[in-house]
């Protein structure tokens, strides 16, 4: 009988399962705080309208769109300095910091030109004149922060990189402890502080930010992580460092803002359906990102742990990265998926606003939740097949085949919605059949093994 290819054959090592647990689940966490945020922003509004909730989605998804680019290009930190740290070179990961700064603060131009021009588009999806400006407003005033959250970024990532991932957790910890209680006294005035409504919570969330950055500059330099990784000598420009940092991190990057593109021109279509249809997937998101963004912190583990190996010039222990990360991954969301189901209901009257009719959303977004329990193990999928890939330096088939099919995907929306003028739940159907069909594709990239080639590896770690 023929064996099985050595890059096909997954097992589980509790050394490794171990070691991705003590970085990943900090990052678990870390990823789980804005989590929270977003849901207690969308929630404390709800208590106000549907219609400040569905801003606040739409507000939201734009400023994200906005920066995202960027956002990943800098995220790509994590991946540079675990290579840099299994090759060997500690002293080169505080470069990347430094060439993350000069690049955050060159965007400034760039994303004042993004706002000026994004602020006039939801006026043009045909939403409900209110919920237009309460979107701006939002939107401009996360915007305004929108630096202060890249390189926020990029220092997550670092430490993520060099495996500190305890210090991501207290940062974004003690930034969500301050942002929860702080919005709620910004949104509805408690606490001798104004009530500010929507401009309120977004900034609240901006002040929040900047308190986590501050933190993560004081353990940055700290004595003993000065001398670990010698600091000091890395405040100048690195043309190799640099070179690999946009070389490797544009598609990274330029991946992020065609999905979210088409994610964000997706859903603005969706809630042309009415404010009802928006406000019901607004509470979708809700708790998919409750599902969503904690995986990311899994995907976060996954892309250090296979940094390291493709520094250090071996992958044969890659294997058993990918057999922990399904394990772990898998676990999460399919508890998550039969709550989706059987608590549906319970979980979607949590946004029941204290008065005015709620049957047509309650009924609308208890549908949706079935996609959401269909699709958030397939997201799960995704996550851990791209971490793996993204760690391992081929960022460029995972540019070119994640917007591809991303982009698929917002035609056959275009078509559902404004050609043949089907229903909302037809275009949720299309959603989730989507990425369904990308899960299949990173797999299969994953199972080819193309991307741990020598060659390539060699190729991923020249300056």
């Amino acid at each position: 009988m023929k064996s099985e290819p050595i890059h096909l054959r997954l097992h589980l090592n509790r050394d490794m399962l171990a070691q991705l647990v003590q970085i990943a689940v900090p990052m678990v966490v870390s990823q789980g705080t804005f989590a929270i945020m977003i849901f207690t922003d969308r929630y404390f509004l709800s208590q106000i309208s549907p219609t400040h909730m569905a801003a606040a989605l739409g507000g939201g998804v734009a400023t994200f769109f906005s920066f995202c680019f960027f956002s990943g290009l800098l995220s790509y930190a994590n991946a540079l300095v675990a290579q840099y740290l299994g090759a060997g070179h500690p002293e080169k990961c505080p470069k990347v910091v430094t060439q993350g700064m000069v690049m955050t603060l060159a965007c400034l131009p760039v994303l004042a030109l993004i706002a000026w021009f994004v602020v006039g588009i939801f006026a043009g999806m045909g939403h409900d004149p209110l919920q237009v400006e309460l979107e701006r407003v939002y939107y401009l005033v996360l915007m305004s922060g929108a630096v202060i959250t890249l390189a926020k970024i990029c220092f997550s990532s670092y430490f993520a990189g060099i495996g500190r991932s305890r210090v991501v957790m207290i940062c974004d910890v003690s930034a969500m402890l301050l942002n929860v209680p702080l919005c709620y006294a910004m949104v509805f005035g408690r606490w001798g502080l104004p009530e500010l409504g929507i401009f309120g919570a977004g900034l609240s969330t901006v002040i929040a930010t900047l308190a986590g950055l501050l933190l993560f500059i004081g353990f940055y330099f700290q004595k003993e992580h000065r001398d670990t990784f010698h600091v000091r000598d890395s405040f100048h420009f690195d043309v190799g460092v640099l070179r690999r940092f946009v070389r490797l991190g544009f598609p990274s990057g330029f991946e992020l803002f065609l999905n979210v593109a088409a994610f964000n021109l997706f859903l603005l279509m969706f809630q042309s359906y009415g404010v009802a249809q928006g406000a019901s997937a607004a509470i979708v998101f809700n708790w998919d990102v409750v599902s969503f963004i904690p995986m990311i912190g899994l995907n976060i583990g996954v892309i250090s742990l296979i940094g390291r190996f493709v520094g250090a010039g071996d992958l044969t222990r890659a294997n058993e990265v990918i057999a922990a990360a399904f394990l772990l991954g898998l676990s999460y969301s399919g508890t998550l998926a039969l709550m989706f189901i059987f608590l549906r209901f319970p979980m979607v009257e949590v946004f029941a606003p204290p008065g005015g009719e709620f049957t047509e959303i309650r009924e609308l977004a208890a549908f949706m939740m079935i996609g959401l329990a269909s699709y958030c193990m397939a997201d799960c999928i995704i996550l851990v097949s791209g971490g793996v890939l993204r760690g391992a330096g081929d960022t460029h088939w995972l540019m070119y085949t994640s917007a591809s099919l991303h982009w698929a995907m917002l035609v056959a929306q275009y078509l559902v919605i404004r050609v043949f003028e089907l229903g909302p739940k037809t275009s949720w159907l299309v959603f989730v059949a989507m990425l369904f069909a990308i899960a299949v594709v990173f797999v299969w990239r994953l199972r080819g093994g193309r991307w741990r080639d020598p060659m390539a590896l060699k190729m991923v770690m020249a300056e």
